[in-house]
Parts: structure tokens; sequence; C-alpha cells
């Protein structure tokens, strides 16, 4: 299970949620908005972390979310990012993180 913490700080308003190593902050105002779904992409996120060794996670997401920022919009660039590419993919497949393979962000969809 996830630690949750609910707070007006973490992360910036008009932000849902962040997760930094393995601990979701839900913005207050966004309470209602953690579903299932918000919660097994989380946790998706947290399996990428942990098998990247976590300061490694965060750099390579730094580093594709400016990469794809050339040419294209913030948004764009954000759901160009590898790791959110799988989060998103498979956040409604509750079973998902049971056969993961590693690294699987990498990964083309066929072969996941």
């Amino acid at each position: 299970m996830m630690k949750i913490i609910y707070n007006n700080i973490i992360p910036f308003k008009g932000f849902c949620a962040i997760n930094i190593l393995g601990v979701l902050f839900v913005r207050n105002d966004h309470k209602n908005q953690v579903t299932k779904a918000v919660l097994n992409h989380e946790a998706i996120h947290t399996a990428q972390m942990k098998e990247l060794l976590y300061v490694p996670f965060y750099l390579l997401y730094v580093a594709e979310y400016l990469k794809n920022l050339i040419g294209h919009t913030s948004d764009e660039a954000y759901f160009n990012i590898s790791f959110e590419k799988e989060a998103y993919a498979h956040q409604n497949d509750f079973e998902y993180l049971k056969n993961r393979k590693h690294y699987a962000q990498w990964r083309t969809t066929s072969n996941q």
C-alpha cells in the first residue's frame, strides 16, 4: 500500500499529485481525484524508481521531458516521457505489476 500525504504545499498549485520516492503527495483540493487507477499509475512509477535506484529515475525523467519539449507543448512533452507512457497504458490493469518485466518503459508495447 502506498503512503499518501494530503497537504496544501506539495505538489505546486494546479497539480493533483506527485510521487516522491514512493510516497504520494496529494493536494487537499484534489483528494476526490485519487482513484484506484491513479494509485496504480503511481505504483507503476514506484516500480520504475526502484529498478533504477531512484536518483537515475528522476534524472532520466527530467532529461526525457526536456528533450521532448523541443518542438512540442509541455503537455505533449509530458505524455511522451517513456515512464508516463507505461504508467498511463497500464493504470487500469490492476494485475499489471504482478507480471511487469523490468525496464518495461523502454520495451515496445508488443513486448510488454
